[in-house]
């Protein structure tokens, strides 16, 4: 039998790309979106089961206090992404 020595590149996948496939909370400059991140490339994210953030409510409560389900999947441009992260 013989053995074959490969080398192995393990790239640590960092930002937004780290997030998908979860529901995450983008806080972007005139809205909040909420949504499964499904996309990621160097203009835009792709969000699925999309809603926009009108009202948080108290950040210590699940859930939002305004959210408004869109009727299909968006693009939002990262230049407008303020903030990102894990959505409860």
């Amino acid at each position: 039998m013989k053995v074959v020595k490969r080398e192995v590149e393990i790239v640590e996948v960092e930002g937004l790309a780290s997030l998908l496939g979860e529901r995450v909370l983008l806080m972007c400059a005139n809205y909040f979106y909420e949504g499964i991140l499904t996309g990621v490339n160097n203009t835009c994210v792709l969000l699925e089961d999309v809603g926009i953030v009108y009202e948080t409510g108290p950040w210590s409560e699940t859930g939002f206090k305004d959210r408004q389900q869109l009727p299909h999947p968006r693009y939002v441009q990262n230049t407008f992404i303020e903030s990102y992260g894990l959505s409860e």
